[in-house]
């Protein structure tokens, strides 16, 4: 498995363009550390939505379980970025997704990092086996090139 640093365009399944603000640069004239984590957030759901058919009242819901972010270099407004998203280990009833901060035009991401997804009934909040539509849907985000399955 090569490093995060190393990885393209082309390791990454579904896209999503994010115009930055000039309220997403901190002190020192680049995006804040905190704002990748709604970029995250934002192309996760926004893929879950268009192509997983979740909506606001699912029976099931994804819980972040865990997250992280490795920063290559600095983006700042009013750079235009390029979410990439793809699948790194799907279970039964959780999904590591992987995300890839790229700077419009540019084929190296700024930035890689993701969260852990469980999902769980929305009223218990106990952990359920995915519904058919979004096993479906995060399916055809797995990566090739990582393992396929998670044990939850």
């Amino acid at each position: 498995m090569s490093s995060p640093r190393a990885y393209t365009r082309s390791d990454y399944l579904f896209f999503l363009s994010y115009r930055t603000r000039w309220t997403d640069n901190d002190q020192y004239s680049h995006v804040n550390n905190s704002v990748y984590y709604h970029l995250f957030d934002s192309v996760v759901n926004t893929f879950l939505i268009q192509q997983c058919g979740l909506t606001s009242d699912s029976t099931q819901i994804g819980l972040v379980v865990s997250s992280h972010c490795q920063f290559f270099s600095p983006l700042s407004f009013p750079q235009v970025l390029d979410l990439g998203l793809r699948v790194v280990k799907l279970g039964s009833s959780s999904v590591t997704y992987e995300v890839a901060v790229f700077e419009e035009g540019k084929d190296v991401p700024a930035a890689v990092g993701g969260y852990t997804h469980v999902f769980v009934e929305r009223g218990s909040r106990k952990s359920a086996p995915m519904a058919n539509p979004l096993r479906e849907g995060l399916s055809s985000l797995l990566s090739t090139n990582e393992s396929s399955e998670s044990k939850l």
